[in-house]
Formats: structure tokens, sequence, C-alpha cells
């Protein structure tokens, strides 16, 4: 089992910058991609970022040049740094995690951008 904490959520403005961090514990062998997903009220879960274990990204539409990820090495932690914050960031968001084909979910962490 891989058990997935999340922090750095928070209230902020519009235009402002939060970072997330997310930590996997328990028995890894290998976390071949680590990423952040969000949900927003009334709606489905989405990607956001994710990042393989060879450093390769993948990004949102919706994201790109605004939000950086990294981690996803050795160290079993991932994060995010969110740049230019807009209000349709708000919502909560989720750590997630692969390994040999299994999928492992953090709790989330909430994100509000206030306009």
């Amino acid at each position: 089992q891989v058990q997935l904490v999340e922090s750095g959520g928070g209230l902020v403005q519009s235009g402002g910058s939060l970072r997330l961090s997310c930590a996997a514990s328990g028995s890894i062998f290998r976390l071949d991609v680590m990423g952040w997903y969000r949900q927003a009220p009334g709606l489905q879960r989405e990607l956001v970022a994710k990042i393989t274990s060879r450093g390769i990204t993948n990004y949102a539409d919706s994201v790109k040049g605004r939000f950086t990820i990294s981690g996803g090495n050795a160290k079993n932690t991932v994060y995010l740094q969110m740049n230019m914050l807009k209000p349709e960031d708000t919502g909560v968001y989720y750590c997630a995690a692969t390994e040999i084909g299994l999928d492992y979910w953090g709790k989330g962490t909430r994100v509000t951008v206030s306009s």
C-alpha cells in the first residue's frame, strides 16, 4: 500500500501563487507516475499535471505556462508550483501516484482563489 499526503493548499487572491507538496510513504517499489488532479464544485476530477519517474511532464492546457510540476523521483515526493492563479483554479487538489498499474490517491487539499 502507498499513502499520499498533500499539503500547501489555502486561500489566495487572483494572480497569487501557491505551492503544493505531496509525500508518498508505505510499501513503495517504484512510483512510475506522480501527479495532481483537481475537482471543482459540480465538476468531474481532471488532470492538472503529472510527471513520470523519468521526468517527463504533462499539463492540462488550462495551466500551461502557469503551473510547474517537479519531483516524482526517488524521494517519492511531488510538488506543484502554481503561479498567476485564477478563480477558475479553485477546487480540491488531489495527489495521485501509479505503481505497477495500481493507482493511489491522497485525501486532497483545498485551493481557493478569490477574485
